[in-house]
């Protein structure tokens, strides 16, 4: 066994190398603390009862099982989906995670008691995967549904989280067994295999492997991979290629296209290489990719996926509420290819495409408990909705999924949440996302150290008191997101879409403060986007709201609302509901239900509506939708 100090303040989950052709630099967890509000009350479930249930749950569903078999601990036949390692792996990388953020001997012994399950699990060869083994399917016979780089992608990201997190090094160690196994045998040399697999994530482990060991055959396998896609090679196998994002090759692509996990998770690995191979044109593509993603392909809560066919994005502006599909872990991918971007380019979009993303599209996949979860976050649920399987959102939140790569994704990513919200280079700090805390930013003259007040997103004023300051003029930066008109930083005007800067020899005891104006709005959609043509959407700052049935007057079904298209808009922080959200109310109508007695829903020609009852609509934020039960809701209100 090989121990280190302990390095969690020192590197996060995506580190750009020395040479990374990068604008900016993330701050390692270590040097960001959160210690109040929506994200630390989201942490704090995390760790006190998601990732022991989350253990529990793997033991229960048989993920641990089939490794104990692998590793000739056990009898009997593999158990769950093919790709039943990965779920294991992401659980050991949150588990990682949240050591560094606080040690924990329980929790590290039970990340090393699993890391030696995998490493005697593991074949002489370095080849590591116990379904396809005990099932005795062919090593990399059918890659498009094998899902064996998937895991071992997601193998290395918790390799890396470990030794990062908690110094040892011993997953570090099958991990590059593992890497160095698939270095030998895939490529374009002699006898190797020229293949891709079927789901993206191996591109951005390998680079992470890459960035934390040195050994540059792990970045040239992860380049190789990327340009591999789109060349046939899936086609080969007698696969449809748009799937799996392989009908174009990476760096010709103008949109995404396909699986949309898939389609991401390629998007933020290609993003890795790109940074670390300084390949401007690749990083070129890749920012028009994601463009027209987020223009035409991209529900308002920053959910991916309109299909539940093939869980895939479908065509520009097809985006339905109620059959939407937007899986949580779509959003996280989206979060991943971001941030990379965001390293690269220095561009506040895609900052605000994190904020949207984590705080509604990702958010909304967790219970405000921490211990039930959604698989598909669709923006409408009728009142008559039947559940059909174990993911739909009719059935409520659950407890695990036969196919649960959400739960522990979800774990992983409000692990190394710290990681995600600050940059510095050598002579300034960059805060991309606010929440209550410390940020410490070594620059080249000495420290700087903030201490963040704010009770952001239900309020708009972030306060930052200086308590360290380096020797000489800083820079400060601090994101005005897009939606922020009217922002203003001590009491002058900020504008929005941008980063207001600050350059000056800060002291030990200034204060600057970013006011944001929460005021909410409504929000229409592109007249493309027909499923929600004469509809409105309800937002306050950076977050998206919905009407859910148990805060409605008597009577007045979610289904048959109407909202007054000028109306205005007034909000509430209400302590008791939901662990503390603030609610918008608007003027509305419940218009009349549908004539029991007719024979069909259509008529001759279209009627005026009736002007039907006046009520109060109240809305809550989508993220805590679902938290009283399955219940009627709609985030895209018809008007009237």
């Amino acid at each position: 066994m090989t121990t280190l100090t302990p390095s969690g303040t020192t590197r996060g989950p995506a580190e750009p190398s020395a040479d990374a052709r990068v604008l900016l630099r993330p701050l390692a967890p270590g040097h960001v603390t959160i210690d109040g509000g929506l994200w630390r009350r989201t942490a704090d479930v995390n760790r006190a009862a998601a990732i022991p249930e989350g253990l529990d749950q793997l033991g229960k569903a048989g993920n641990l099982r089939n490794l104990e078999i692998a590793a000739g601990q056990a009898e009997g036949e593999a158990i769950g989906p093919i790709f039943a390692d990965s779920d294991v792996h992401k659980w050991l990388e949150a588990a990682a995670w949240e050591y560094a953020r606080e040690p924990d001997e329980q929790l590290l012994a039970d990340q090393l008691r699993v890391t030696a399950l995998l490493a005697a699990a593991q074949a002489d060869d370095g080849y590591l995967d116990s379904v396809p083994a005990l099932r005795n399917v062919p090593r990399y016979s059918d890659l498009p549904w094998s899902h064996e780089l998937y895991c071992a992608g997601h193998l290395f990201q918790a390799a890396v989280a470990q030794v990062r997190g908690t110094g040892h090094t011993e997953l570090l160690d099958v991990a590059v067994r593992l890497a160095d196994h698939l270095v030998a045998t895939f490529g374009d040399g002699e006898g190797q295999l020229r293949d891709v697999d079927g789901h993206p994530v191996v591109e951005m482990g390998l680079v992470e492997l890459y960035r934390e060991t040195g050994t540059r055959a792990y970045l040239d396998l992860a380049s190789w991979f990327v340009e591999a896609r789109g060349t046939g090679i899936i086609e080969g196998h007698g696969k449809a290629p748009t799937y799996f994002s392989d009908r174009v090759r990476v760096r010709d692509a103008t949109t995404v296209e396909g699986h949309a996990v898939r389609a991401v998770y390629l998007g933020a690995g290609a993003a890795d290489v790109a940074i670390e191979t300084g390949d401007a044109q690749l990083l070129a593509a890749l920012d028009t990719q994601y463009r027209a993603m987020e223009r035409s392909k991209q529900y308002v809560t920053g959910g991916l996926g309109a299909r539940w066919e093939g869980e895939s994005f479908g065509d520009p502006y097809e985006l339905p509420t109620d059959r939407g599909y937007a899986e949580t872990c779509a959003a996280i991918g989206g979060v991943q290819w971001a941030w990379r971007m965001l390293l690269a380019t220095g561009e506040p979009r895609y900052a605000d495409q994190i904020e949207r993303m984590l705080l509604n599209g990702f958010l909304a996949g967790v219970s405000l408990s921490g211990t039930e979860y959604f698989y598909v976050n669709p923006l409408q649920l009728r009142s008559d909705a039947h559940a059909e399987e174990d993911r739909s959102p009719a059935h409520g939140r659950r407890s695990w999924f036969s196919c649960a790569c959400c739960p522990p994704n979800i774990m992983r990513t409000v692990s190394s949440l710290t990681g995600y919200l600050a940059t510095a280079d050598g002579s300034g700090l960059q805060l991309h996302q606010y929440a209550p805390g410390t940020v410490t930013a070594p620059l080249d003259g000495g420290t700087l150290r903030l201490r963040v007040e704010t009770r952001y997103p239900d309020e708009g004023r972030i306060a930052l008191h200086v308590e360290e300051a380096p020797d000489g003029q800083a820079t400060l930066a601090l994101r005005v997101p897009a939606w922020a008109d009217g922002a203003t930083l001590d009491g002058s005007p900020a504008a929005a879409g941008t980063y207001v800067r600050v350059t000056r020899r800060f002291a030990a005891g200034d204060t600057v403060v970013l006011d944001l104006p929460l005021t909410p709005r409504l929000t229409v959609a592109d007249p493309r986007v027909d499923a929600v043509r004469g509809c409105v959407a309800v937002e306050r700052g950076p977050l998206v709201y919905a009407l859910e049935q148990p805060d409605q007057e008597d009577g007045a079904v979610v289904d048959d609302l109407r909202i007054d298209a000028g109306a205005t808009l007034s909000d509430e922080f209400r302590p008791d509901l939901l662990g503390g959200v603030t609610v918008v109310r608007a003027r509305g109508a419940v218009v009349p239900g549908p004539d029991a007695e007719a024979t069909t829903p259509y008529s001759a020609a279209p009627s005026a509506e009736g002007p039907g009852r006046e009520v109060t609509l109240t809305a809550i934020p989508y993220y805590a939708w679902a938290n009283r039960g399955p219940q009627p809701m709609r985030v895209w209100v018809p008007t009237r």
